[in-house]
């Protein structure tokens, strides 16, 4: 998995770094196939705006979180990429046993 961090108006610093490292661990874990991940951080007067693209293979996601402080705002935006990646597994999985193949089908 590739980790780009961008950060507008903001020095991304090693501790930003390893706190966005630690919170994608939660997503490796449920999905596997997780390409790149991309991460633009900003900071506009009081709000902190995190934004996260993240590469699977057929498919991407992307979601958006605000936030008073940076630390809140990415913990949010795990969240509902965690959400997200969980729903898209799930739409795989049942994808894939939807198409059952003929010969385990019964017959009439």
């Amino acid at each position: 998995m590739n980790l780009h961090l961008t950060g507008h108006h903001l020095q991304i610093t090693p501790a930003i770094r390893d706190h966005v490292a630690h919170k994608l661990e939660k997503i490796t874990s449920h999905f596997d196939h997780v390409i790149d991940v991309n991460f633009i951080m900003t900071v506009e007067k009081l709000m902190h705006k995190v934004e996260a693209r993240v590469h699977l293979s057929g498919k991407e996601i992307f979601c958006e979180a605000h936030g008073e402080d940076m630390y809140v705002a990415i913990d949010q935006l795990v969240g509902k990429l965690d959400r997200a990646i969980l729903k898209h597994k799930g739409k795989t999985i049942a994808h894939r046993h939807d198409s059952a193949p003929l010969k385990h089908q019964p017959t009439n």
